[in-house]
């Protein structure tokens, strides 16, 4: 079993919307964070209106703090964006944010682009919206690929969406889009929500589980560790067993207190982690 290790622990900028970037980027790098996973809102960075320009202020930003970015994240489950929506002109403009999110994500050196899979209308049969969301991904996939970067999906929580909400609409998705570039992210809170489990990811996915949102709830919330009732050793236990040795980020959002202190939010999770690690390490080496 490989204990995950906190140098695989991103920084990130969720809970920092009210914030400048840069003081974001100050706080991770003074919590001795290396790499980021990028929430791509504004005010820093809107991709819906962000140029050239700002790009290479970003990733000036970046690299005057030795920061790179393992993860680019587009808001995509608030209204409009939807990929699988059956208006043709929502639709069509939501994936063209995310084919302009793989060129970011190619600009700023980021293997990593962030997809869910849109919603269909709750009062209509869930297949055209399906099939909508499929050739969406195939689009966005295939363009991303050209490009070197790699997709990552992640299943939603029923309240955000009624297409991929657990284990088994994912497999279904996955198959459907059928790119060897599509890898999927664990959301422990929607994993929890949803009832699946970290060990049958495992056995349905393998090494295509790329990236993880690592955060506590009641079951839902994404809070920071400590305001949920996850247990974050048992879950960084399933996660060795896995030997997984790729990316962790915390998606905080749950209680509005964290935008006003995002980084005491952050120290929090990054002391739980280190502590159920080495609890973890402790009882590895027996």
């Amino acid at each position: 079993m490989a204990v995950p290790g906190l140098d695989q622990v991103c920084g990130s900028n969720f809970a920092y919307q009210h914030h400048t970037l840069e003081r974001c980027l100050d706080d991770m790098v003074e919590l001795g964070r290396t790499t980021m996973e990028l929430w791509g809102i504004a005010p820093h960075l809107h991709i819906p209106d962000i140029d050239g320009h700002g790009v290479k202020n970003v990733r000036k930003l970046l690299r005057e703090r030795e920061l790179t970015v393992a993860c680019l994240t587009p808001e995509q489950v608030a209204y409009p964006i939807n990929i699988a929506s059956g208006e043709t002109w929502l639709r069509e403009g939501s994936v063209q944010l995310f084919l302009r999110a793989a060129e970011i994500c190619s600009d700023l050196e980021s293997s990593l682009l962030f997809l869910t899979s849109g919603r269909g209308y709750e009062d209509e049969t869930l297949e055209p919206a399906w099939e909508r969301s499929v050739l969406a991904l195939r689009a966005i996939t295939e363009r991303a690929s050209e490009l070197g970067v790699s997709c990552v999906l992640e299943p939603l929580q029923r309240v955000e969406s009624n297409l991929v909400t657990g284990l088994s609409s994912l497999e279904r998705m996955v198959e459907d889009v059928g790119h060897p570039d599509l890898g999927v992210v664990i959301d422990t809170v929607a994993l929890a929500v949803a009832g699946d489990a970290i060990s049958e990811y495992g056995k349905s996915f393998g090494g295509k589980v790329r990236h993880v949102h690592l955060v506590d709830g009641s079951p839902a919330g994404h809070l920071a560790w400590g305001d949920g009732y996850l247990d974050l050793t048992a879950i960084l236990r399933d996660f060795g067993q896995l030997d997984y040795l790729k990316s962790f980020s915390f998606e905080l959002f749950g209680d509005g207190s964290y935008s006003l202190d995002p980084r005491s939010s952050y120290q929090k999770c990054i002391d739980a982690f280190r502590d159920s690690a080495s609890q973890l390490q402790q009882l590895h080496n027996g």
